[in-house]
């Protein structure tokens, strides 16, 4: 019979016993278990066509294995959020950059006598053939989309019922898209009152909030001016460049966009100097205009090339997150 010995190192058998086996019987290593990442909470601001941003940022972060836990959105930042966590970012993508300023005319419906230049139906209908009839609760993470009421100038958070219908209420700009009817609530664009929705994901207490402000770029940080009404002042001033490269007259519509891009601009500043994410990601898009939603692919690869360069920050600020 085999005189079988124990030890430190595991159990062996005596050579010398006969038959008994020349070599060492060992367990195997145990597995190198890999330490836990913290998830991160998306605050995905508005900015019209530079949104399309948003959408580089999401798939650098799925490359790099970073799992996002929640996402709030407001304006175009609902609409990418949404269609992120709803599995369908792929086919928003693909849609963004096939877009021509012809197909663009194409998804506008005038109309007449309403609160807004557009309807939004063409748009809805699109929206409609990939996510008919999902709502936020079936979504697998947190979502949730910020929104204005007409009356009373509330936000709104939106974070059950019809995903379409939320997106839509948090992207209907003032004067261009009619605001929407929801459960006697006349909704309109969330960038009035949180353009970079980061208190909402502190509101639902997440860890890391990542903020992805669209806007940060496009005007200096001097708010006050002090300037001369006099018809013959000694110095003309210099003006500035217009953010959108347009020159000559502005109308209506210009004048509509760029009064909301000012109001975004100062309310983000205000609002994310009170509650700062843990990080901001800033893509550089001030040459691309709110309208100009024909630059998709521009915009996209900015967002994903800004999330790149910030990669060892967030996984550092991931590390410190988990040993808390």
């Amino acid at each position: 019979m085999l005189n079988w010995t124990f030890n430190r190192s595991g159990i062996t058998a005596d050579a010398s016993a006969p038959g008994g086996p020349s070599h060492a019987l060992t367990s195997p290593p145990p597995e190198e278990i890999k330490p836990a990442k913290s998830k991160i909470a998306l605050a995905l601001g508005g900015g019209a066509a530079r949104g399309w941003a948003h959408i580089g940022v999401l798939k650098a972060l799925d490359e790099e294995g970073i799992e996002v836990g929640m996402i709030a959105g407001t304006s175009i930042g609902a609409l990418v959020g949404g269609c992120y966590l709803a599995g369908k970012l792929d086919e928003l993508e693909v849609f963004a950059r096939s877009l021509t300023m012809r197909r663009i005319a194409g998804l506008l419906d005038f109309a007449i006598g309403g609160g807004g230049l557009f309807g939004g139906l063409r748009l809805t209908k699109r929206m409609q053939e990939h996510l008919q009839d999902m709502s936020i609760e079936n979504l697998d993470r947190p979502f949730v989309a910020v929104a204005t009421e007409v009356n009373s100038g509330h936000e709104v958070w939106i974070g059950q019922g019809s995903l379409i219908t939320a997106i839509r209420a948090s992207y209907a700009l003032p004067g261009i898209f009619e605001p929407v009817k929801c459960n006697n609530r006349t909704l309109m664009d969330g960038a009035l009152v949180n353009p970079v929705p980061v208190s909402v994901c502190r509101a639902h207490e997440q860890q890391l909030v990542v903020a992805v402000n669209l806007n940060y770029d496009l005007y200096g940080r001097s708010a006050v001016i002090k300037h001369n009404a006099g018809s013959h002042a000694a110095e003309q001033p210099q003006m500035p460049k217009h953010p959108e490269g347009q020159t000559g007259r502005l109308g209506m519509t210009s004048v509509m966009v760029q009064a909301f891009n000012i109001i975004q601009d100062r309310i983000s500043r205000a609002r994310l100097a009170g509650d700062p994410p843990d990080l901001a990601l800033h893509p550089k898009l001030n040459d691309i205009g709110l309208s100009e939603f024909h630059r998709a692919g521009e915009a996209i690869d900015r967002g994903y090339h800004e999330t790149k360069s910030r990669l060892n920050e967030l996984k550092r600020l991931q590390d410190v997150m988990v040993r808390w």
